[in-house]
Formats: structure tokens, C-alpha cells, sequence
């Protein structure tokens, strides 16, 4: 590694860079601190560099990717410290738990800043007492904690037993997505979607913390009074094969379109005419963010962060995670009123840009970085 001058190095420490939440934040970071002033450095502990990692790859971003063996892996803290050493790092910056006791553990005596960023939670959550003593020592050592949300932020506090006077909340951001309407018609029609057709649907890993399962069984009943819809799901995962069976069992299979892992997932996005956010808990869902950046009315679980972005009946609608009925509700209104799917889509469109953008993100997190340099 050849440090630059004057710019601050920035390594940042996560399991790998493929698709997902906390990889586009990273990425969004890498994309937009200015190059005058931050170098980034990128290190994936589970041994692989993943989609996102390939793609900034071949912009010049310096990616190294680093086995991670079982239990606590002294040899990769060793690594992590010659890589600060070598580096020139001045700041070591963690994308969750895991990444944050390695970044941390290599960083201690080096008199670099050390920033934790929690992305999220496991559903259910619980606490972890064994980690008590851990965590209260790990949070004297890092200089700045930083939760998606107030929900992450309130989770963290009760489960992992962090001061919560420590953490900050700085929200994801990202950049708009800009799909041409040819490009979103292409897509509808490689699809076998009729123009014209509501469309409804998510994209998001299919696992069972996003609970598709109920997001089907309220199509099926938005069907009753709608036989012309589709539902589309982008992306692949565990449930799949669970989810595709459900269809089959709610004789709903003609309307369902999964089309799998996607790379540009916003040409599907683009064809939504609602997007629906249907998971047990979320800290700052990113597909969420690039749905309101498109305009499109989204109908979402009051779970997480969720009702800290969307604002319920203002720039979207919430839900509870647990009633399909409410879900259908939601949807057969937005369908049947074209005026409030309007009005929906561009509440959100606006919420969306005076709060989530990746300038307002990148603001808040350069200026952290500054502020902590500085002491």
C-alpha cells in the first residue's frame, strides 16, 4: 500500500462487499467523500470481495479480502494491525459487530480513531449478557458509535448494553435512482407484464426476516378485488422455493413473477406501481430509500426504522408485520386511488431528499470524521 498525501485514510472494516444494505453504504461513502480529501480502504473478513467489492474494484478502489477462521481469530487481528501500520490508516472504521471487535482489537495502542456503525438487528433480537464486560470495554475504545436508526440505536443500548449516550444516529442515504420510462418498459415487457397492469412488489433478499410470506397471502386477497395485478419479487434466498410453493397453495402463481438475483435491480424497482416493504424488522432499508427516490407510493411494516422514514398516511403507509388483512387494505386503496398513490409518491419522493439522500449521509459522516480527528 502507497499512502497519498494529504488525505485522510480511511479503512473500512466489514465481512464482505456483495449485495446489500450495509455494502451500499460503504459504497455510497467510497463514491462521495471527496478524493481531496479521504482515501478508502476497504477490508472483507469472510475471504471474499463480493459483487459490490468487483465493481469498485474497477474504479480504483483498493479492496483486500481476508480469511476469517472460526472462533476469535488472532491472525486476523494481526493482519488488520500491519494493515494500520502499513496503511498509514488514521481512521478505522467498522460495519458491524463482528468487523468492530477486529477493527477495534487491531487498532488499540495505535492512536488511531475508531468509528462503529450498527446496520441493523437480528429478528427476534436478544440480549447478549455473555458480551456485557466485551462491549462495555469495546465502547471506551472506539471513539465514535453510530446506530442507522433510533430503533437500532434503542436496540443496541438494550441488548449489547452500550451507553446509549454513546451512540449517534446519522440515517443511510443513497443516490436517486434514474430509470428512463424505455428502460422501464422493456423491463415490464421482458417480464410478460401488460402495460397498463398495477404492478406491486419488493426487492429484498427472500429470507424469512423479510416475511414475503404474509406480503403473498395479502396479494391473494388484493386479487379477489384486482384480478389484473402482478406482483413481482427481485431477489433470491433461503425462501424461495417456501415462497414460490405458497403461490402454488394460494393458486396465485400466474400473478407472481420471482425473477431471481438481479444486478440492477432499479430497472425492476422501476416498474412498480407500489412497493411493498413487508419484513419483521429494518434499521434504513436502502430498497426503501431508492423506491421513495423514484417517486413510487410504498406500503411498509411499522417495524425498525421503518415509521422513522416513512411518515403514515404522509409519505407512504404502515402496517402491522403480522396482519395480511391490513396489508391487502393498504394495497386495494392505493390501487383503487390513483390520486393518492400520487400524492404518496411524491410526499416520499420529497421526505426522501431532505433526509436520506448520500449527500446529507456523507455530510454527517465526513464531519464526523473531521470532528474526531480533531480532538
Amino acid at each position: 500500500m502507497t499512502p497519498k498525501s494529504k488525505s485522510l485514510r480511511v479503512l473500512h472494516i466489514t465481512f464482505n462487499m456483495g449485495i446489500g444494505g450495509t455494502e451500499q453504504v460503504i459504497r455510497q461513502l467510497v463514491d462521495s467523500l471527496p478524493d481531496s480529501m479521504f482515501t478508502n480502504i476497504i477490508v472483507c473478513i469472510d475471504g471474499e470481495v463480493g459483487e459490490l467489492g468487483k465493481q469498485l474494484e474497477q474504479l480504483g478502489t483498493e479492496i483486500i479480502a481476508f480469511k476469517r477462521n472460526p472462533g476469535l481469530d488472532f491472525s486476523l487481528v494481526k493482519k488488520i494491525r500491519h494493515l494500520i501500520d502499513t496503511g498509514s490508516i488514521d481512521i478505522v472504521h467498522c460495519h458491524q459487530y463482528t468487523p468492530w471487535v477486529y477493527g477495534t482489537l487491531a487498532a488499540v495502542g495505535k492512536g488511531k480513531t475508531v468509528v462503529f456503525t450498527e446496520h441493523g438487528r437480528f429478528h427476534p433480537d436478544r440480549y447478549r449478557y455473555k458480551a456485557l464486560l466485551a462491549n462495555r470495554l469495546l465502547a471506551m475504545v472506539t471513539d465514535s458509535i453510530v446506530a442507522i436508526s433510533e430503533a437500532t440505536r434503542s436496540a443496541l443500548a438494550r441488548y449489547e448494553f452500550i451507553p446509549k449516550r454513546r451512540i449517534e444516529v446519522i440515517y443511510n442515504g443513497i443516490k436517486p435512482l434514474k430509470v428512463t420510462r424505455e428502460d422501464s418498459e422493456r423491463t415490464k415487457v421482458s417480464l410478460g407484464v401488460p402495460l397498463g397492469v398495477p404492478v406491486l412488489g419488493t426487492v429484498a433478499r427472500l429470507d424469512p426476516v423479510k416475511n414475503q410470506g404474509m406480503m403473498l397471502d395479502a396479494f391473494a386477497r388484493v386479487l379477489e378485488r384486482h384480478p389484473e395485478c402482478r406482483m413481482v419479487l427481485v431477489g433470491d434466498g433461503p425462501d424461495r422455493k417456501m415462497l414460490e410453493d405458497r403461490a402454488n397453495i394460494l393458486k396465485i402463481t400466474n400473478r407472481v413473477i420471482f425473477t431471481g438475483f438481479k444486478t440492477e435491480p432499479g430497472l425492476y424497482l422501476s416498474i412498480f406501481d407500489i412497493f411493498i416493504l413487508s419484513s419483521h424488522t429494518e434499521g434504513t432499508s436502502m430498497t426503501l430509500l431508492e423506491a421513495m427516490s423514484l417517486g413510487i407510493p410504498c406500503v411498509v411494516t411499522d417495524v425498525g426504522g421503518n415509521p422513522e422514514i416513512v411518515e403514515n398516511e404522509k409519505s407512504g403507509i404502515l402496517v402491522p408485520s403480522r396482519s395480511d388483512e391490513q396489508l391487502a387494505g393498504a394495497l386495494c386503496r392505493l390501487i383503487e386511488d390513483r390520486s393518492l398513490r400520487s400524492y404518496l409518491g411524491d410526499a416520499g419522493l420529497r421526505r426522501f431528499e431532505e433526509g436520506f439522500s448520500a449527500a446529507a449521509m456523507t455530510d454527517k459522516y465526513q464531519s464526523l470524521y473531521l470532528q474526531l480527528l480533531e480532538r
